[in-house]
């Protein structure tokens, strides 16, 4: 169907313009015309409507066609749906048009990348239309905004083959290499770059975002981080303000922060171009509770002195996944950037420093770590061109490809070694006799160094001084399970959280969640006992500042889902 968008792309519902922006004029190729900015590169939708080229017709697949089943699902299997109908998009034209035909016929739309999202949001009882971005994949550079588009479907491995492979560069995204780009970036984006080159939304220079106003009309808006761009709220808002809050992102742009010139090679940050992996674990039979203690306090006081920017160890990512009891192994994934002076060195006085006092040596990891599989091969450190390792730890995954996948998490931040209660409590349920998983674990996944030299506001994505983040999570196969497992994982947390009403509120010690680990539990008052709300919990201070966002861009509250933001007094 025809977009309802008026042909000048304007919105005089929408924000109003920034004083000395001009009605129509080119800032980073985007022809901008009454606050609206749409891409003006070749092929695609200009801002006097033109049409858009798109590589296949919108597909509409619906209950009975073959292909439904498939479109239905994400990577857990407890998050299922029976929508009216799965768009099959290409081109932002036909997401724009789609967006228009839910909003003038009522219906519940919900937008699907990669399907890597731990809750129900985009798949549930209530949704009528899914937008599937899957097909809109295109990783390119920009000439016009000198800049690397992404289309929002694209998922990690498609970015980091393209851009290391045409351009020698990359952004510092996430390890599975499913994951969609879409909602992965909105939220933040930590990945085993991270201390290097910060959060991916610490690169991002723009979005593109099909947007519903006052009077239900879809339109297409480019927003910029330029300093005087009327639309730049809505780009902040994509750094790290969560998926599905305020519109449909079909592609962002990414250029680093004080890049100039329009060599592509030289605005994004260039990938180690060899990196040292090692995997080692220590078996839980000769690991006492003492021994547990040291070596989750050990970690956490070498991320505490290593928390700055600008030493050696920038390059180096550790993941400690402390496994239930019944996996035989606690394990340990590190990532050492190989062309730092004495990197070696440097990586084996950090597992001797984690190691220290623990009474136990590390050994091969004979177990799974975490989501991946067992690395005996990697108790020796092995050095690797860095694209081969990306690949490698992206696609060892065991758990993203088992089609009886079913799981659940829960996230904190950390801003200082964990204490010796919450220690003593994870050990407790690590070693529960009444419960066995081998696949439930608390993840320690490395922070600090150049994430935190972002200020808390510069983004939306606040949580800039913490030193490592959690991931309490478990993964199982059959619904008998379910609630095994989910009591399991409850239990941990809340009991760890137990003097702040059983969830991480921001102190000396934990600075709340990550928004890409949503976990709907927190807005149940029987879980979340604080009085802190689960979006302060995700976005801090940024709060407030987001709400704005959504009440300017998504003033009828047409993009929502079980925890999107709310405007100011809904």
């Amino acid at each position: 169907m025809a977009s309802r968008t008026p042909p000048s792309g304007g919105d005089p519902s929408g924000p109003a313009p920034a004083a000395g922006w001009s009605r129509r004029r080119l800032m980073g190729g985007a022809a901008v015309v009454a606050g609206a900015a749409i891409p003006l590169a070749a092929g695609r939708a200009t801002a006097a409507g033109a049409a858009e080229t798109a590589p296949f017709p919108p597909v509409s697949v619906r209950p009975g066609d073959a292909r439904y089943p498939d479109l239905v699902r994400g990577m857990n299997q407890r998050w299922t749906a029976r929508p009216e109908s799965v768009q099959l998009l290409s081109s932002t034209q036909q997401v724009r048009d789609a967006v228009q035909r839910a909003a003038d016929e009522g219906k519940r739309l919900t937008v699907r990348g990669g399907g890597h999202c731990y809750e129900d949001f985009v798949l549930n009882d209530a949704v009528e239309t899914v937008v599937d971005l899957s097909e809109m994949n295109a990783v390119r550079y920009d000439e016009r905004h000198r800049a690397f588009e992404v289309e929002a479907g694209a998922t990690l491995t498609d970015v980091y083959e393209r851009l290391y492979k045409a351009y020698g560069v990359v952004v510092p995204g996430g390890v599975c290499y499913s994951v969609g780009v879409g909602g992965h970036v909105s939220g933040g984006g930590w990945g085993m770059l991270c201390r290097r080159d910060g959060l991916i939304v610490d690169h991002l220079y723009a979005v593109e975002v099909v947007v519903v106003n006052a009077r239900r009309q879809a339109r297409v808006v480019v927003a910029t981080r330029e300093a005087d761009d009327p639309n730049r709220e809505l780009w902040w808002a994509h750094t790290g303000g969560g998926g599905g809050n305020f519109g449909v992102v079909t592609r962002y742009w990414f250029r680093s922060p004080g890049a100039t010139g329009d060599t592509p090679s030289a605005l994004l940050p260039r990938p180690p171009a060899e990196v040292w992996l090692s995997a080692v674990s220590w078996p839980w039979e000769s690991m006492t509770e003492r021994a547990v203690t040291r070596l989750v306090r050990n970690y956490g006081a070498w991320h505490e002195a290593h928390a700055a920017a600008g030493g050696p160890y920038d390059g180096l990512v550790a993941n400690l996944s402390l496994s239930h009891r019944s996996n035989g192994r606690i394990g340990m994934l590190t990532q050492m950037d190989a062309t730092v002076p004495h990197a070696r060195a440097l990586l084996d006085d950090f597992l001797r420093a984690v190691s220290d006092g623990v009474g136990v040596p590390h050994g091969a990891a004979t177990s799974p770590l975490g989501e991946h599989g067992p690395m005996p091969e990697f108790a020796t450190p092995q050095r690797l061109p860095w694209l081969q390792a990306t690949r490698y730890l992206g696609v060892t995954n065991s758990v993203l490809v088992d089609p009886t996948l079913r799981g659940d998490q829960k996230s904190a931040y950390a801003r200082r070694t964990l204490p010796e209660e919450q220690i003593a409590t994870i050990h407790r349920h690590l070693t529960r006799t009444d419960f066995a998983n081998p696949n439930a674990m608390v993840l320690l996944s490395s922070y600090g160094a150049a994430v935190n030299s972002v200020p808390r506001t510069a983004t939306a994505s606040v949580h800039r001084d913490s030193v490592f983040k959690l991931l309490y999570q478990t993964y199982w196969h059959s619904a008998d399970d379910d609630a095994a497992n989910i009591a399991w994982l409850r239990g941990v947390y809340e009991d760890v959280y137990a003097g702040t009403g059983g969830v991480p509120v921001s102190d000396e010690n934990t600075d709340g969640c990550y928004v890409n680990y949503p976990d709907i539990d927190l807005g149940d008052p029987r879980r979340n006992r604080s009085g802190v709300s689960w979006s302060t919990l995700y976005y801090g201070e940024n709060l407030p500042r987001l709400q704005r966002v959504k009440a300017a861009w998504d003033p009828t509250d047409f993009f929502r889902h079980g925890q999107s933001l709310r405007p100011p007094g809904r």
